[in-house]
């Protein structure tokens, strides 16, 4: 049992150093991949024109960030649900 508890602290040490490590040791500005896809286009050829435009346009860039997280929110609940569930059905039975 102690192997495991080691096992699962170590686990934890590397997620938090793989979370802030790039923010201590990257400089630079933190873009999302919308704004990299444009220019990316755009480079390659001047003249493109999207085929159509957004069907709703959030009113700020925060209202933004907030849909953002929250579709993140529900999708790891679905993947941590889903997760859960397997791991129920394959648990042995209390005793």
């Amino acid at each position: 049992m102690p192997q495991a508890k080691s096992s699962n602290w170590l686990l934890i040490g590397g997620v938090v150093l793989l979370a802030i490590l790039p923010l201590v040791f990257v400089k630079g500005e933190f873009s999302g991949a919308d704004g990299e896809a444009v220019e990316a286009i755009t480079t390659i050829d001047p003249d493109f024109e999207p085929w159509f435009e957004s069907i709703v346009e959030p009113a700020s860039g925060e209202i933004e960030s907030l849909l953002f997280s929250t579709q993140a929110a529900i999708g790891g609940g679905i993947v941590g649900y889903v997760i859960g569930l397997y791991k129920g059905r394959n648990a042995p039975p209390n005793r």
